[in-house]
This record gives C-alpha cells, sequence and structure tokens, in this order.
C-alpha cells in the first residue's frame, strides 16, 4: 500500500502567463508572475520501496494537461529534468502540462547511503512499479520522458502496461546490455594506459561524459590528468554508494527489445553520443509503425547541447497523440495557427473537416488518446 510521507508547496518568481492564456505575440510572455506549484511525495512500491516524487505543475488540472512521467539518467536525479522543463525553449510546454518525475531509490536530494544489503531494483522492476505512482496520484494516462538507464525503466513501464501509457520519448535508450559494456571496455582502455577498471564510477564516466573525452583525449599526452579531472566532476551531491548500485542494475539487466510495442515511440539520440549506433541498432530492430528515431547533429548530451530540438520533437510526438494541440512552434504566428479554430472548423487527421463551436485553447488543450504515429518530415530539421 501507498503511503503519502509528506507534501510541500514551493513558488517560482519567474514571469509567466496563465495556462491557457493567449499570449501577445508570438513566443513572448505577459507580465503576470504565477507561482509554479511543485509537491514532493514518498510513495511506497511492492518491489523498489520508497520512490521519492517530485509532482511539477498542478494534477487536478491532468484533464486540461498533458501529463508527462520522468525518470533520469545514471548519476543524476530528478533535478536534470526538472532544469530542462524549467528552462524557456519548454516555457509554453510546461505552463499546458504536469511533470512527474521520480527518483530511483538513494537518488533523492541529500539521501543517506542505503543499507548494507539493500536489494537494489533490477530496471524492470522499476518499470512494473511505476504504475504504483500513477495510482497513487490518481493520474489515468501519461507520455513517459526518460534518458539513459531512466529510458531503460520507462520502456519497460510502456511494456508492462501500455493502457497507461499515450507515447514513451526515450533519450539514448539502449536494448543490448552486452554492447554497452563492450563499448565501454573498448573506449575506457583507450584513455587509460593501466588496465581497464570496471568500476561503476569508471563506466559511470564513460556513459556521462563519453561524447566529450572522445573528441578531447585522443593521443593527447595529458589524457590521464584529462581522465583524473573528468573522474571528480562525478563526486557531486548524490551518495556515490547510492549512484554505483544504479550503475550496476544497468549494466546487468536484461535486454530490452520494442518489438510489439503497443505504444507510440521516439529516439532521441545525438550523433556525438557514445550510444548513438546502439540507439540505431534498437530502432532497426523494431516495427517502424510505431518507433520514430530522432538523430541530432552536433551534439552528444542532448538535453545540454540541443535543449531546443529536444523541445520541438517533444512537441511535435505531443501533438501526434492529440496532446499540446494548442502550442504553437516558435516561429509560427499564434492567430494564424489558431485562425481555423476561431472560424469554427478543424482539419483532422485524414484532411476532412469536422465542426468546433467556439472552442478555447483550455479545451483545445485536453488530452485526445487517439494513438496517432508521427513521421519523420514532421521533425525538426538537423542543425
Amino acid at each position: 500500500m501507498c503511503k503519502y510521507i509528506y507534501k510541500t508547496f514551493l513558488t517560482n518568481t519567474r514571469h509567466m502567463s496563465k495556462p491557457g492564456t493567449p499570449k501577445h505575440g508570438a513566443g513572448s510572455s505577459s507580465a503576470a508572475a504565477v507561482p509554479e506549484k511543485i509537491s514532493k511525495y514518498n510513495i511506497s512500491t511492492e518491489k523498489c520501496g520508497d520512490l521519492t516524487v517530485i509532482v511539477q505543475g498542478d494534477l487536478s488540472q491532468q484533464e486540461k494537461r498533458a501529463v508527462f512521467i520522468t525518470v533520469h539518467d545514471l548519476g543524476c536525479n530528478h533535478n536534470s529534468f526538472q532544469e530542462f522543463v524549467s528552462s524557456p525553449c519548454m516555457t509554453e510546454i510546461k505552463e499546458r502540462s504536469c511533470f512527474i518525475h521520480v527518483d530511483v531509490p538513494g537518488h533523492a536530494d541529500n539521501a543517506e547511503a542505503l543499507a548494507d544489503g539493500f536489494p537494489f531494483p533490477s530496471l524492470q522492476s522499476l518499470g512494473e512499479d511505476l504504475v504504483t505512482v500513477l495510482d497513487y496520484l490518481h493520474v489515468k494516462y501519461v507520455i513517459g520522458l526518460g534518458e539513459g538507464a531512466g529510458a531503460n525503466v520507462l520502456a519497460r513501464f510502456g511494456l508492462a502496461h501500455p493502457s497507461r501509457v499515450l507515447g514513451l520519448i526515450l533519450i539514448n535508450a539502449t536494448g543490448s546490455a552486452a554492447s554497452v559494456v563492450q563499448s565501454f571496455k573498448n573506449k575506457f582502455i583507450s584513455w587509460k594506459s593501466d588496465e581497464v577498471a570496471q568500476s561503476a564510477e569508471s563506466f559511470l564516466m564513460y556513459h556521462k561524459f563519453g561524447h566529450v573525452m572522445e573528441q578531447i583525449v585522443g593521443e593527447n599526452p595529458d589524457k590521464e590528468k584529462i581522465v583524473a579531472e573528468y573522474q571528480k566532476r562525478l563526486h557531486r551531491s548524490l551518495n556515490s554508494k547510492n549512484i554505483g548500485l544504479y550503475v550496476k542494475a544497468f549494466m546487468n539487466r536484461k535486454d530490452l527489445t520494442l518489438k510489439g510495442c503497443k505504444v507510440d515511440v521516439i529516439l532521441i539520440t545525438g550523433m556525438l553520443s557514445p550510444y548513438a549506433s546502439m540507439v540505431e541498432k534498437l530502432h532497426r530492430d523494431v516495427e517502424k509503425e510505431r518507433v520514430t528515431i530522432l538523430k541530432i547533429e552536433r551534439a552528444g548530451d542532448v538535453l545540454a547541447d540541443a535543449p531546443g530540438k529536444v523541445a520541438q520533437s517533444i512537441l511535435l510526438f505531443c501533438k501526434g497523440q492529440g496532446l499540446l494541440t494548442s502550442v504553437v512552434m516558435p516561429g509560427v504566428d499564434r492567430g494564424r495557427a489558431f485562425s481555423t479554430a476561431s472560424s469554427g472548423s478543424l482539419e483532422g487527421a485524414n484532411g476532412s473537416r469536422r465542426l468546433s463551436r467556439g472552442i478555447s485553447m483550455e479545451d483545445y488543450d485536453k488530452p485526445n488518446i487517439r494513438r496517432l504515429s508521427i513521421m519523420n518530415s514532421e521533425l525538426p530539421k538537423k542543425e
């Protein structure tokens, strides 16, 4: 049974317009400052113990909003996605959405080391138990948004509970565990002169910084020093023991396949990512009717290197699911985008016209759970 431990509300003093209110000019914000609602929960699950969950947005408005569930990558926690959602390129999406950020065990802010012998859950168990979070929060449907290990968790969630998932946005999702480990060995041994140390820390360094180190290290005579500097960057606010348990769960996971997936999926990777080829392989092995891939040039860590491209892809994907239909792309005049709505008709997916009497922006944003696959041509052009 889920238990509610505590709940806090914070405010964000940035200037933003009220959700559902037209802005004055494309891409600009109104002068009204609206507090951002952030709630914190500790939710007990059957297989994974207690999960810390941060809700960004007002779930009481979920019938009029897109609801996302996020799971973070190795070496970070909910802050990585919360910061991305709060970035300027996500402003309009955030105003019409709610985000459920899940921390895996031991990854909450200032969490203490997990007890010796703590049975850290597998990625499969984490994925299956996410439905408990939705049930506790009384959320019916979500869009999954995950990166790296978190993308793997959400893919398993979508496969286990397709009736609760409207779509999956997976960043650097990989299928084969063995290919990831072998790639790590091949790269890391070229960076260090001694024998490869297959520790969780070494793998995490490859996982987080591999795309940068590949370019910097090379034949650099100071490569040992460079590697040491990147190792220092790993030691931040999170407990290193707990991070290591998540890394081991990722390295020891069972292979992931999206064959037979019943929900729409977009795979996103950067061309400079150490996992780009593995994401491409995952895409090659699935039905293209459901799964689309976006490869972003000149990017390794796409959330840091190309957040605008990721935001555009999220928006287009959601529009394909009948969500966020009132949000316009940057550079598109809002008045022109809604001219058909104000004239009393909208264009359906098959090109037909259907009546819409006095539709408001709030009604226009209400989730439509029709399964519509996006096309490659709808994705933003490569930079």
